[in-house]
C-alpha cells in the first residue's frame, strides 16, 4: 500500500513538471478546439524528455549514493564527497582538450574512467588514515574533491575553456531534448543490475573479513560496486551536469526507515532519489518564474542543510 502511494505521488510530481514551464502547455492548448500541435511538439520534445531526464537521474544517483555508504561502510559517502563527481568533470575537461570531436557515449567513458581513478585514489587515502571516524571519512572525500576541482579549474582557465566547463558540470535540466538525454537509460540500466546483485553488495557492507568468512569474493563485488557509481556519475554529468548530495541524504533518509537490507530499501531509494529531483526542479521553475534556478543550486541549498542536519544529528548521538 505504502509502495503504491509513493508511486502516485512521484506519477503526480512526472505530470506537474510536464505542464509547468514558460510555454504555454495544458489541456486545453493539447486537446481544446484551439489545439494548433504546437503544445504537443513541446510537450514531446522538451517536457516529457525533461521529465524522464529527472526521474532517471535522481533515481541512478540515489542508488550509487546507496551502493557507495554501503561498501565504504559510512553514511555520509556519497560522490560528490568521495571525489567522484570532480574526477568526472576533469575527464570531460581532458576529453575537450585533447578529442573536443568525441561523441557523447566516449566523453562518458573518459569520464567514467577518470571517476573510478578518483573513487579509487579516496579508498587509498581512506587506508592509510589512522582516524576513520564517521566524521573523518566524509571531510577527506570533500578535501579530495576540492582539490580534484581546484586542478580542474585551473587548467580550464589556462586553456580559455571555464565557461564550456561551466556548461558541462553545472547540473540544469534546461536543455534537456529529444535525443539529448537517452545516455541516462543507461543508468536505469546499471541500477537494475545492482538490485540484482543487492544481497552481494549487503554482504560486502559488513566488511572484508565477514564477506571472506562467507565465501563472497570481497574485491569483485567492490569493483562492481565502484564500476556502477563510476559510470552512473559520468553519465550523469556529461548528461545534465553535476547535482550534489543527492546520494548522501535519500540513502540515509531511506536506511532510518527500512534499515540495511539493500534488495528491501534499495527501491525506496529510487523512488525518493527521483522524487526529491522532481521535486526541486519544479521548485527551482517556479520560485523565479519565468527565469530558472538550476537543479545544481536548489540541491546544493536542500541537500547541504539535510546533510549538515544528518552531521550534527549523528555527533549528538556520539557524543
Amino acid at each position: 500500500m505504502k509502495a503504491l502511494a509513493a508511486a502516485a505521488v512521484l506519477a503526480v510530481l512526472a505530470l506537474v513538471s510536464v505542464f509547468v514551464g514558460v510555454s504555454d502547455v495544458s489541456l486545453d492548448t493539447l486537446f481544446g478546439a484551439g489545439a494548433d500541435g504546437r503544445a504537443a511538439q513541446i510537450v514531446l520534445a522538451s517536457r516529457v524528455p525533461r521529465t524522464l531526464a529527472l526521474l532517471l537521474a535522481g533515481m541512478s544517483l540515489a542508488v550509487a549514493g546507496m551502493i557507495m555508504q554501503m561498501l565504504v561502510r559510512n553514511r555520509f559517502v556519497e560522490p560528490s564527497t568521495a571525489g567522484t563527481t570532480e574526477s568526472a568533470g576533469l575527464g570531460i575537461l581532458a576529453v575537450m582538450l585533447v578529442a573536443p570531436q568525441t561523441p557523447v557515449f566516449g566523453k562518458m567513458l573518459v569520464a567514467s574512467a577518470f571517476a573510478m581513478a578518483g573513487t579509487a585514489l579516496f579508498l587509498r587515502i581512506l587506508k592509510a588514515v589512522p582516524l576513520r571516524s564517521v566524521l573523518v571519512v566524509p571531510l577527506i572525500g570533500i578535501m579530495l574533491g576540492g582539490v580534484v576541482n581546484a586542478v580542474t579549474t585551473f587548467i580550464a582557465y589556462r586553456f580559455e575553456l571555464l565557461q564550456s566547463l561551466n556548461a558541462w558540470t553545472t547540473g540544469d535540466f534546461s536543455g534537456v531534448l529529444r535525443g539529448r538525454y537517452e545516455l541516462l537509460w543507461l543508468s536505469a540500466g546499471l541500477t537494475a543490475l545492482t538490485y540484482a546483485a543487492a544481497h552481494r553488495l549487503t554482504v560486502a557492507g559488513l566488511g572484508e573479513d565477514f564477506s571472506t568468512n562467507l565465501g563472497l569474493g570481497y574485491r569483485r563485488v567492490l569493483a562492481f560496486g565502484m564500476a556502477v557509481v563510476s559510470m552512473v556519475t559520468a553519465a550523469v554529468v556529461v548528461t545534465v551536469g553535476m547535482i550534489p548530495f543527492l546520494g548522501l541524504v535519500v540513502p540515509n533518509v531511506v536506511s532510518l526507515a527500512m534499515g540495511d537490507n539493500m534488495r528491501r530499501s534499495l527501491p525506496w531509494v529510487a523512488m525518493l532519489g527521483a522524487g526529491l529531483v522532481l521535486a526541486c526542479d519544479i521548485v527551482g521553475r517556479l520560485v523565479r518564474y519565468p527565469y530558472e534556478i538550476p537543479i545544481g543550486t536548489m540541491m546544493g541549498v536542500v541537500g547541504s542543510g539535510l546533510f549538515l542536519y544528518l552531521l550534527l544529528g549523528r555527533r549528538r548521538q556520539l557524543g
